[in-house]
């Protein structure tokens, strides 16, 4: 068992001072920035914080990463303090850190190694919030073993939706009490129909107006399934043979990462590489996903992906494996259609059906915008985040202030001669 000197953690100035002072610092570790769901989030979440409440800095384990070099000028940026999966000194280097920068809250980022030693070096370094965001269902961020043992100094899980807030409770086994759910926001400013995007995008690709596109923005990343979406691709391919070359569907995938090699290699091998266009990483994401036809997820698991609520703020139907909280934002025949895991001619078909359509995709589109108004919006995720950090710090003070009240001893003759 961690000791329990773990759990008294005594935070760096008092109530009064917190609401007089200075805002609450607050780093957030994550392993490293590529350009993925959870990091887009992130940036845009610490971009609309307000800097009276909340000071956000970010904590890189290993290389800051594309995301992570765009943001360094905005906010404190920290990288490169772990060598190794199971580099132990990384402990005394974040605590160090966290003391330095006079950090009063921590959020980890995602399960694995960020989430253990980053709320592991919070607690040895009295850091007076400690919470953990994640955004997967399963592999590869389920919560191992090694990571439960600090559930007793994690004042909070957050999940990002709420079936995504049973899951933690239910089947990862966290105390009710300390989860909270703050659902996934987009910048609707940002991402929302653009009638000239569309134009855009295929002149950028070198096609006809008149070309289908249908795309994915996802790190490439054995879990995010990519394959399924070039085989999917060689199935529709195959269809339009008999149709004008401006006519045929092509296929964008916006990300970068370890499988791009076999996303390559399987679209040569099946002879569709010309189709597919690999953009890599791209800071326009708002301008591609708004000149696309059909925005597809093929995910083996997600939460609540942020990719799906920016197609859909743009008027983008979606075409997603059934997976996770997908469910709560992809309505069956409403904003777009949940196909099986792994079921590639389901996602050929559901694609094909929606191309089809345009009246359909639509008003899918349509729809979607307008429930991620209602309830994903960059906003209101922001204050979610700013309420938990701030409530949770009261709390600490709080409970701190009351372990230190003492009864003062009455210095008698008596006491005096056993002194």
């Amino acid at each position: 068992m961690l000791s329990q000197t773990l759990l008294r953690r005594r935070p760096w100035r008092s109530v009064k001072q917190r609401k007089t002072n200075r805002p609450l610092r607050c780093a957030f570790v994550i392993t490293s920035m590529p350009v993925g769901g959870a990091e887009t989030l992130l940036v845009n979440m610490m971009r609309r914080m307000d800097s009276k409440v909340v000071e956000p800095e970010v904590v890189c384990l290993k290389e800051p990463g594309p995301l992570g070099e765009a943001i360094s000028g905005e906010f404190p940026l920290h990288s490169h303090l772990i060598g190794g999966k199971y580099d132990v000194l990384v402990v005394w280097k974040l605590a160090r850190l966290f003391h330095q920068r006079r950090i009063d809250a921590v959020i980890t980022v995602g399960a694995g190694d960020k989430m253990f030693w980053g709320r592991l070096a919070a607690a040895v370094a009295g850091v007076p919030v400690i919470a953990s965001a994640l955004h997967s269902t399963g592999w590869p961020d389920g919560v191992g073993r090694l990571n439960r043992t600090l559930t007793c100094v994690t004042d909070a899980f957050i999940g990002v939706a709420d079936s995504h807030g049973e899951f933690l409770r239910d089947f990862e086994k966290f105390p009710a009490g300390k989860v909270n759910v703050i659902r996934n926001g987009v910048d609707c400013d940002r991402f929302h129909p653009d009638p000239d995007a569309r134009a855009s995008l295929r002149r950028e690709l070198g096609l006809s107006e008149a070309t289908p596109v249908v795309g994915i923005v996802a790190a490439l990343r054995h879990e995010k399934n990519h394959t399924m979406l070039v085989r999917a691709a060689k199935l529709i391919a195959e269809k339009e043979t008999h149709k004008p070359t401006s006519e045929q569907t092509h296929w964008v995938i916006v990300g970068d990462g370890p499988e791009r090699e076999t996303i390559e290699s399987l679209a040569t091998e099946l002879d569709i590489a010309n189709r597919i266009h690999l953009l890599g990483t791209r800071h326009d994401t708002d301008k591609i996903v708004a000149g696309l036809d059909v925005f597809t997820l093929c995910s083996l698991n997600e939460a609540s992906p942020v990719s799906i609520l920016e197609a859909l703020a743009s008027e983008v139907p979606v075409v997603a494996t059934d997976v996770g909280s997908v469910k709560e934002s992809v309505i069956a025949d409403q904003t777009g259609t949940l196909i099986p895991s792994e079921d590639v001619n389901a996602m050929a078909m559901s694609i094909e059906r929606m191309l089809a359509n345009p009246a359909s995709r639509q008003a899918m589109g349509k729809r979607g915008r307008q429930l991620v108004l209602e309830t994903g919006s960059l906003e209101s995720m922001v204050a979610g985040y700013q309420q938990l950090i701030t409530t949770q710090y009261d709390r600490q003070l709080s409970a701190s202030s009351a372990a230190t009240i003492t009864v003062p001893r009455v210095r008698t003759q008596a006491t005096l001669r056993s002194d």
